[in-house]
C-alpha cells in the first residue's frame, strides 16, 4: 500500500458511523472573483491562499479591490506581487452588509419607513432618524421617539445608500503604483485561520486472522466566511510555528499513547522541509461552513495483536483489582503493508460479532507518527483480565546497607587534582510488591504490568530491584515494565522489590 494523491472519492467506510464524503462540484460560483487559486492547509487552524488574478490595471496610483478574501484574512501576511506592480496602501474591508450592519451604519441618519395596513393594503411612508441601533432600533419619528419591533404590522425600511465601507462580500482595497498601464497577472497571497484539516482512521480487526484492515479519511473543514471554488488543494502534516497572540500561562503538553516505538522509514511521499506533504489530485471546492472528506490510506492484511496493560502509578495496594487497558498493536512499516507515514489523528477500532457485523470497540489518538513505527492503541479497558498490585513490606533501610561516604575528584584547568571524601549518610526505603494478574477468558493472554513513579522529579533516581520473579524490562527513570503470562480462566503473580530513596 502506498500513501500517494489524496483522491475525492465517495464514501464507503467499514462501520456506518463514520460520516460520508461531501462532493461540492457544485459550490463552484461563477459570480466569484476568485482567479487561479492554490490553499494550502495546515493542522493549526491555518491555511495560505495565492489567488492569481489577471486585471487591467492604469499607469500610476490606482485603488484596486480584491473581493472574495478570505473574511478571516490576516492583513498583516498580504503580498501582493506583478510586473511592474508596487503596494502603497491597503485595507481590509470586513464589515459584511447586513440588515443588522446597515441600520448600525445609519444612526444619525434619515431613513424612510414603509407601512402597510394589513386591512386595506395603503401603504404609508414617514421619515425617521435612527438614534441608537443597540440590541434594538431606536426612532424618532416627528416630535415622538419610537422603538422599531415587529408589532405584527409589515413594516419595511428603505435607505437611500448603502454607505461605502460596507461590503456585499469580504473585500481587499489595495493602492498600487503601476510603472506601466495594461492587463498583466497579479498573484495575491496571504494566510487566514478558519481553515484547518485532521485525520481519523477506521480500523476493522480480526483477531482470529490477527490482521486488521485500515483506511484513512482526511476531513477538511472551512470557517473562513468565504468559498474557494475550483482551488488546487496541499495539506501540510505539522504545526508550523506561529507567534502566540497571547500567553495563558500554562504550556500544554501532548500526551501520546503508551507503547509507541517511533520507526526510521522513509516513506518515499512528498516532503516540505520538516513537514509531510499530501497534495490533493486535481482540483476541488471548498465551501464555506463545509465538512469534506478524502481518502488517502487503504491497507488489508496488516499484521496486528491484542495484548493487556495495567499500569500502577505509585508503590501502593489497591483495595480490589482494576482492570487493564485492552492495547491493539501493529506497525506502519512497508513489511507490514502501510508503509507510509501517518498524520496525527483518531483511530476508531471495530471487530466482528458473531453475527458477522461490524461493531466499535474503543478509539484512540495517534500522534505524528514516522514510518516504521510500532503503534499501541488503548482502545478500553478489559472486562475478563484485571490486575491488583499489593505492599507485601515497606522498610527502611540503614546507612550500613547502602550510602555511608562520597569520594569526589576536581581537576584543575592547569592540572591540579584535588580529592576528598565526606560522611554522607543517606535513608532507604525496601519495598517488596505483588501484583495478582487474573485471567477470566477462555484462552491464555499476556499482560504488561508497568510500575510507575519510581523516579519523582525533585528526588535522586537512585533506583535499584535486587529481586523479581520475572525479569523486567527498566522503560525508562520512572517506569519498569514485565510481561506477565496469564493461563486460561487462571491466576498469575509478579513479585518484585524496589530499592528507593523515598
Amino acid at each position: 500500500m502506498r500513501l500517494n494523491y489524496l483522491m475525492l472519492m465517495p464514501t464507503a467506510l467499514l462501520a456506518p458511523q463514520v460520516l460520508s464524503a461531501q462532493t461540492s462540484a457544485d459550490a463552484t460560483s461563477a459570480s466569484s472573483a476568485q482567479g487561479d487559486v492554490s490553499v494550502t492547509i495546515y493542522n493549526n487552524d491555518l491555511a495560505l491562499v495565492q489567488d492569481v488574478r489577471r486585471m487591467a490595471l492604469p499607469s500610476g496610483r490606482s485603488r484596486q479591490e480584491f473581493p472574495d478574501v478570505s473574511a478571516r484574512i490576516r492583513p498583516e501576511t498580504v503580498t501582493l506581487s506583478g510586473e511592474g506592480v508596487g503596494i502603497v496602501e491597503q485595507n481590509f474591508d470586513y464589515d459584511l452588509l447586513s440588515p443588522a450592519s446597515l441600520m448600525e451604519k445609519a444612526v444619525g441618519q434619515t431613513i424612510t419607513l414603509l407601512r402597510t395596513n394589513p386591512a386595506t393594503g395603503v401603504e404609508t411612508r414617514e421619515q425617521a432618524t435612527v438614534l441608537a441601533a443597540n440590541g434594538g432600533v431606536v426612532l424618532k419619528i416627528g416630535d415622538r421617539i419610537e422603538v422599531l419591533r415587529d408589532d405584527g404590522l409589515p413594516v419595511r425600511v428603505i435607505f437611500s445608500s448603502i454607505p461605502p465601507n460596507l461590503r456585499a462580500r469580504p473585500t481587499l482595497s489595495v493602492t498600487m503604483d503601476t510603472q506601466q498601464g495594461g492587463a498583466r497577472l497579479v498573484t495575491l497571497s496571504y494566510l487566514t485561520p478558519g481553515m484547518s484539516w485532521k485525520s481519523d482512521y477506521v480500523a476493522l480487526f480480526d483477531e482470529k486472522a490477527g490482521e486488521l484492515d485500515m483506511q484513512g479519511w482526511i476531513t477538511l473543514n472551512n470557517r473562513t466566511g468565504t468559498t474557494f471554488a475550483n482551488a488546487r488543494t496541499l495539506l501540510v502534516a505539522g504545526e508550523v510555528g506561529q507567534v502566540q497572540q497571547r500567553y495563558d500561562g500554562y504550556n500544554r503538553g501532548r500526551p501520546g499513547p503508551r507503547g509507541n516505538q517511533l520507526g526510521t522509514e522513509s516513506d518515499g511521499g512528498e516532503q516540505l522541509g520538516d513537514f509531510h506533504v499530501y497534495p490533493i489530485d486535481g482540483r476541488t471546492a471548498i465551501a464555506n461552513a463545509q465538512t469534506k472528506q478524502v481518502s488517502f490510506l487503504d491497507a488489508s492484511g496488516v499484521p496486528a495483536e491484542r495484548g493487556y496493560e495495567f499500569r500502577n502509578g505509585w508503590m501502593e495496594s489497591k483495595g480490589e483489582a482494576e482492570s487493564a487497558a485492552s492495547v491493539l498493536k501493529f506497525s506502519n512499516a512497508r513489511a507490514a503493508g502501510i508503509g507510509a507515514a501517518l498524520p496525527a489523528g483518531t483511530v476508531r477500532v471495530y471487530m466482528r460479532d458473531t453475527r458477522g457485523q461490524a461493531q466499535f470497540v474503543g478509539e484512540s489518538a495517534i500522534p505524528h507518527t514516522p514510518g516504521g513505527s510500532t503503534l499501541a492503541l488503548h482502545t478500553g479497558d478489559a472486562f475478563d483480565v484485571k490486575v491488583q498490585p499489593v505492599v507485601e513490606k515497606r522498610d527502611v533501610i540503614t546507612s550500613d546497607e547502602w550510602t555511608q561516604s562520597e569520594r569526589w575528584r576536581v581537576t584543575y584547568r592547569d592540572g591540579t587534582k584535588v580529592e576528598g571524601m565526606v560522611e554522607r549518610p543517606q535513608k532507604y526505603y525496601r519495598t517488596q510488591m505483588r501484583y495478582i494478574v487474573t485471567n477470566a477468558k477462555p484462552a491464555p493472554v499476556k499482560v504488561d504490568v508497568v510500575q510507575s513513579g519510581l523516579a519523582r522529579w525533585w528526588g535522586w533516581r537512585d533506583l535499584r530491584v535486587p529481586e523479581e520473579s520475572i525479569k523486567g524490562v527498566q522503560e525508562d527513570a520512572d517506569s519498569r515494565r514485565w510481561v506477565v503470562p496469564v493461563p486460561a480462566n487462571g491466576r498469575a503473580e509478579l513479585t518484585a522489590t524496589f530499592l528507593t530513596p523515598w
